[in-house]
């Protein structure tokens, strides 16, 4: 199970700070043609969007790997289970319903870790 568990950090780590980093660092212009979400949000909402999910994907996998503070990343996991219902809200409501699958697959993967590690 501890093998699974980090795997799957391992892949949510990944992708959260990748997808962090671009919505931190590009602007929200750039971002618009392949997350049309943005057109909702400011500049400022977007980029701190971008910085949380980067810190969470830190938190997915430092505290357990370091031993320091281990609970925090059961609670960066289930911060983006919170993360994946509130974008599933915006695109149901944007009528993106496309983009559902893939934030229903990452919500599953972070509860899996948030409960594995609690």
């Amino acid at each position: 199970m501890n093998v699974a568990l980090w795997i799957v950090q391992g892949v949510l780590a990944a992708a959260y700070l990748a997808a962090g980093l671009m919505k931190a660092t590009q602007p929200r212009e750039k971002l618009a043609p392949n997350m049309g979400w943005v057109e909702d949000f400011s500049p400022g909402q977007v980029k701190a969007i971008g910085v949380i999910e980067a810190l969470g994907a830190i938190g997915l996998v430092l505290p357990w790997a370091t031993g320091i503070a281990e609970v925090l990343t059961p609670v960066a996991a289930a911060g983006f289970v919170v993360v994946q219902i509130l974008a599933m809200v915006v695109h149901v409501r944007r009528n993106e319903y496309k983009n559902l699958p893939v934030n229903v697959i990452l919500l599953l993967l972070a509860f899996f870790v948030a409960i594995g590690r609690f």
